[in-house]
């Protein structure tokens, strides 16, 4: 018999969903797999010549778990550069991309019983590794625009409340926290003594407003913020796996410990890589940015179009979460609706409930524009 939390973990839906679509493009059907968070570019040149440098010199065996400390320092510079905050190496973790980082975190900062305030729409791997640390996701519904303020958390604040999360951009909704509010939330956490969980893996894809780092908003809540961020969005470094955290020694210090008795370190070969790539030429980012900007704004053209849609423009990330509520039949889910999407016209995209959100889907242009436009065609003829 599975012990509890085995039980009541849900399987990422996202991952589903791109395994259904998968399933089916092996059997030979025409699939537009519009599901995973995944840039469609290759990793730039020069990072992979890195990876490939590491391996001829012997690069290959155990570093030190919480990452080389070339790297390390590396992350603090970057840290300084973009987003204004000062971390020493021991304040920093490298780890198994930043899901590692983030599961990490949990299991050092939440026991039995714990609250975690969690946003929604959301990425449902928050609420899942919440679950694995026995603590309790409190979820915090947000209407569109999506846009989280310090008076939606407020009323879900009690003493059993540990960690609030942030995702900015978010993922689903692409939505960007406004600095005013990060202050407001900053005020808040310091004054009730909440630790902040800050996800900040696509602030290098803004397009609309400028990306805060909440840390930087003073000593006080850069002593409770524990910062997440990793090279898989930005550097199109998915399959390398290697995301990083940065927080107060205490803590990281923790979570080296937690990984020293999980994972240890991740890839010495992948450590090498994300030196490179936070030290060479930024110039790929730019350009994927701007072809993300390209379909982004295709996207607003066509989805402005469709009548029985609404959606709220994306200002960061690479997501539309398309509201389809008038066309759902009566009890039908959005759920069922993608179902038929995927059954009918062979176009995956997320369901709602995957976020905690009935009633949208989540379409990632992270795909060939080629792609989009034969999904969005069919998205048409289906509707």
């Amino acid at each position: 018999m599975l012990v509890h939390r085995a039980r009541v973990l849900l399987p990422s839906a996202t991952l589903a969903v791109d395994a259904l679509a998968k399933q089916l493009e092996e059997k030979g059907k025409p699939v537009i797999n519009l599901t995973l968070g995944e840039p469609d570019f290759a990793t730039p040149a020069n990072i992979g010549k890195a990876a490939y440098k590491a391996i001829k010199e012997g690069f290959t065996h155990y570093t030190a778990t919480a990452g080389i400390l070339p790297l390390r320092n590396a992350i603090a510079e970057k840290l300084k550069k973009d987003n204004n905050v000062s971390y020493e190496p021991s304040e920093i973790i490298v780890g198994v991309g930043t899901k590692q980082i983030l599961y990490n975190t949990f299991q050092v900062l939440i026991d039995e019983g714990m609250e975690v305030i969690i946003p929604t729409p959301t990425w449902s791997t928050y609420v899942e590794q919440v679950k694995l640390a026995l603590g309790k996701p409190v979820l915090v519904p947000l209407k569109p625009p999506f846009k989280l303020k310090a008076q939606d958390i407020e009323p879900y604040i009690n003493k059993k409340t540990k960690v609030i999360i942030l995702n900015s951009p978010s993922n689903p909704t692409s939505a960007v926290i406004e600095k005013e509010e990060l202050v407001k939330i900053a005020r808040l956490a310091i004054e009730k003594n909440i630790y902040i969980v800050s996800d900040e893996i696509y602030e290098k894809l803004i397009y609309e407003g400028t990306n805060y780092s909440i840390a930087s908003l003073g000593n006080e809540i850069k002593d409770l913020t524990i910062t997440i961020n990793g090279f898989s969005k930005s550097y199109a470094m998915t399959g390398w796996r290697i995301g990083y955290g940065a927080g107060p020694k205490e803590i990281i210090k923790a979570m080296t410990s937690f990984q020293g008795q999980t994972t240890s370190n991740t890839s010495s070969i992948a450590q090498m890589a994300a030196i490179e790539a936070l030290y060479a030429t930024q110039q790929p980012l730019k350009k994927m940015k701007q072809e993300f900007e390209r379909r982004r704004e295709y996207l607003i053209k066509e989805f402005s179009s469709i009548r029985g849609i609404t959606f709220t423009l994306p200002e960061g990330a690479f997501y539309f979460f398309v509201n389809i509520k008038k066309l759902l039949k009566k009890g039908e889910t959005s759920s069922k609706w993608c179902e038929r999407l995927l059954a009918k016209k062979y176009v995956a995209v997320v369901p709602g409930e995957a976020f905690c959100a009935q009633g949208y889907f989540r379409l990632s242009y992270a795909a060939s524009m080629k792609n989009l436009k034969e999904g969005i065609r069919r998205i048409r003829e289906y509707i």
